[in-house]
């Protein structure tokens, strides 16, 4: 268990470090909705991380105590996402559609470039 809050705090910097490079590009370039729809979707997946980890620990609980559990969230996720997406059909000229899509898949690319850093290190 202890590897997986290592992992989830390294992977959340590494977002965070995106999120503030977004602000950057939001405030110097000409591209605000661009990096706004960035920012939204790349703030949901975020905390879209941070419940899957939470319902990780729940689940990792209960197999440890031989219990079940209901789910790991998966509504609660795309119900999120949903709203990101409904943010950016109604203000399309704040936020960038298609910009919200990439940001929301913020994480899982985080996610898999992590897993393959760190297979290179071992």
């Amino acid at each position: 268990m202890p590897e997986m809050k290592i992992m989830f705090n390294r992977q959340s910097k590494y977002i965070i470090f995106l999120l503030a490079v977004y602000v950057v590009g939001w405030g110097l370039t000409s591209y605000q909705a661009v990096f706004a729809g960035l920012i939204l979707g790349t703030s949901l997946s975020l905390y879209n991380l941070w419940l899957i980890n939470q319902k990780m620990k729940k689940f990792s609980r209960a197999l440890d105590e031989g219990k079940k559990t209901k789910s790991l969230g998966t509504m609660t996720r795309m119900a999120s996402a949903g709203l990101a997406v409904l943010i950016a059909l109604e203000f399309p000229e704040h936020f960038h559609l298609i910009s919200v899509v990439w940001g929301l898949m913020t994480a899982y690319i985080v996610i898999f470039i992590d897993f393959f850093i760190q297979l290179i290190r071992r």
